[in-house]
């Protein structure tokens, strides 16, 4: 009992030490972005590899997601009578839920990992303590363009998978549903409102933020070399994996 205990305490206290490290970080960042149009060369190109180089998976993602989103409700409708609303189910569920969370694990997965390997790499390659020793903040030249860069560009992104998860699910509306596509769209825009594209793209928002961060402090707390890296990129995408998750819940409980 005693040593459970005590590893059940341990666990704890380093859980509370992890996140006020992950908060100073997070607090340090954005503190650092009074500065941002001196390092804007480095967040223009965080923006390119975020946005532009993610785009070919969202389409696939995105188009894929919509046809089986179409596919499953609109065989659910049918046994009702009740296709003629597939277009505001489709539109709803991306909007608000679907096209947000996915893109924050989508983003997670390549973008995440991708700064953490890096990050990871340059402190133990004793890298960030060279820009140390010539007195440039790594938070600020490492750290605040990512954050930057992934708060606008995983809005955008989802804004992208909403519209072709849209198109995909209008193919299987009209091709196995049996809803043309005039009344698709007339049924998604009868009941798609601004108010609630603008909650799923504040959802978007913070899962940029939290992947962005995530991946800054777990590269920066990288230790044991290139087996080191593996372990801490891992880490990084499995942590905001459920970070997204669980920010969803609490977001979708202010939103409503």
């Amino acid at each position: 009992m005693r040593r459970s205990l005590e590893y059940l305490g341990a666990r704890l206290i380093r859980f509370f030490e992890a996140t006020g490290e992950i908060l100073i970080l997070f607090a340090r960042t954005v503190s650092s972005c009074r500065k941002a149009i001196q390092n804007r060369q480095n967040i223009m190109k965080q923006m390119a590899f975020m946005g532009v180089g993610t785009l070919p998976i969202a389409l696939l993602m995105g188009f894929f997601i919509g046809m089986v989103l179409a596919l499953q409700t609109g065989y659910q409708l049918l046994r009702f009578n009740l296709e003629g609303i597939i277009g505001a189910i489709v539109g709803l569920s991306l909007a608000k839920e679907l096209g947000p969370v996915l893109t924050g694990y989508l983003v997670a997965g390549r973008v995440g990992a991708a700064i953490t390997a890096e990050i990871g790499t340059m402190e133990i390659s004793e890298e960030i303590d060279a820009l140390r020793v010539m007195g440039v903040d790594p938070v600020f030249y490492l750290s605040m363009p990512r954050l930057i860069a992934a708060v606008f560009m995983v809005p955008i992104i989802v804004i992208y998978v909403n519209a072709i998860g849209i198109i995909g699910g209008a193919i299987i509306s009209a091709t196995y549903v049996g809803v043309g596509i005039q009344s698709y769209f007339d049924n998604l825009f009868d009941s798609l409102t601004f108010d609630e594209v603008f909650r799923g793209l504040l959802k978007a928002m913070f899962f940029g933020g939290i992947v962005a961060t995530i991946g800054c402090y777990k590269g920066f707390k990288t230790t044991g070399g290139a087996e080191g890296v593996g372990v801490y990129t891992t880490q990084s995408v499995v942590l905001s994996f459920i970070l997204i998750v669980v920010f969803d819940y609490f977001l979708s409980r202010l939103l409503l």
